[in-house]
């Protein structure tokens, strides 16, 4: 088992008066959220990545001046990997949406399939780094830190292969029963992965569970229900854009997503989480387990 991320040296001294990160992120945000609201015909293709570059850029630059740290100050390679995994990491969803069939993109017929290929590669490459950035914003907040104390879960080989047992009967439930089981979308695998990243060594969501602290968890939700509220509010007037077909709950709609629906986005975040641990190097990982705290 790795140690906890925490336990690495803390990389460069950053002044935290210099983010120019911030500047720029805002900057892009400022510039291109109007733009994607106002200008007429396609334009979404374009303008999503800049405007997610601009909130990644933003929060990290938050991160610096709240923590001292953040993944672009950390290793520039790391958080660029970050971008690079992101885009695979979204397409799985995409993959297991064909089965369900809970969201279409409307203007995906003005695009094609090399094209859309290529526009959506580009956009889902920002979803990793705005949930993980978020996360360790999140961290430096004082409700998130009061939850360093907390029940402590025993690590074992059988909780292990209980997750993997969790997350198999989950997916194969939601392949076969797509109307009824279609949440195990996002549940699924954050069981799988939390197994895997246990026999692969590497940092899961239970390990910080085993000493009680509860700061990672409490963390990634937050992130990810900013970042699933500010998905669907700059989605609402984009084109091309998003939208659900989600049966039992397509009700109390907030912009497309009706309301129930952004549950999803609490282990949506732990999988981004899990998925990263996966198959980023260490220096390119979030740092949310023990000995990161922040001011």
């Amino acid at each position: 088992m790795e140690a906890p991320l925490g336990d690495a040296p803390a990389g460069r001294s950053v002044n935290a008066r210099h983010t120019p990160q911030l500047w720029v992120g805002l900057v892009l945000v400022a510039l291109i959220w109007p733009l994607n609201w106002s200008l007429e015909g396609l334009r979404t293709q374009w303008l999503f990545f800049p405007l997610w570059l601009g909130y990644t850029l933003a929060v990290d630059g938050l991160c610096v001046r709240r923590s001292g740290t953040s993944a672009w100050t950390r290793s520039r390679t790391g958080f660029l990997l970050q971008f690079v995994l992101s885009a695979p990491g979204w397409w799985l969803f995409e993959l297991i949406n064909l089965r369900l069939g809970n969201w279409e993109y409307v203007g995906r017929e003005h695009f094609s399939d090399l094209e859309y290929a290529l526009y959506c590669s580009l956009s889902f490459s920002t979803v990793l780094p705005a949930i993980l950035g978020t996360a360790e914003l999140a961290l430096t907040t004082r409700f998130v830190q009061r939850a360093a104390q907390g029940p402590k879960l025993a690590g074992s080989v059988r909780v292990s292969a209980a997750c993997m047992l969790i997350g198999l009967s989950m997916l194969a439930a939601m392949l076969a029963w797509p109307r009824i089981f279609y949440p195990f979308c996002w549940t699924s695998l954050v069981f799988l992965f939390e197994a895997l990243a246990a026999w692969r060594g590497r940092r899961g969501m239970s390990a910080d569970l085993q000493r009680g602290d509860w700061r990672v968890w409490w963390a990634l939700w937050i992130a990810g229900l900013a970042c699933g509220f500010l998905w669907e509010m700059w989605n609402f007037w984009s084109y091309p854009k998003w939208i659900y077909h989600v049966p039992g709950v397509d009700f109390w709609r907030v912009f497309e997503m009706p309301l129930l629906g952004y549950l999803g986005y609490l282990p949506f975040a732990m999988e981004q989480y899990l998925f990263a641990e996966l198959f980023l190097p260490r220096e390119a990982r979030a740092r949310l387990s023990k000995g990161e705290e922040s001011g």
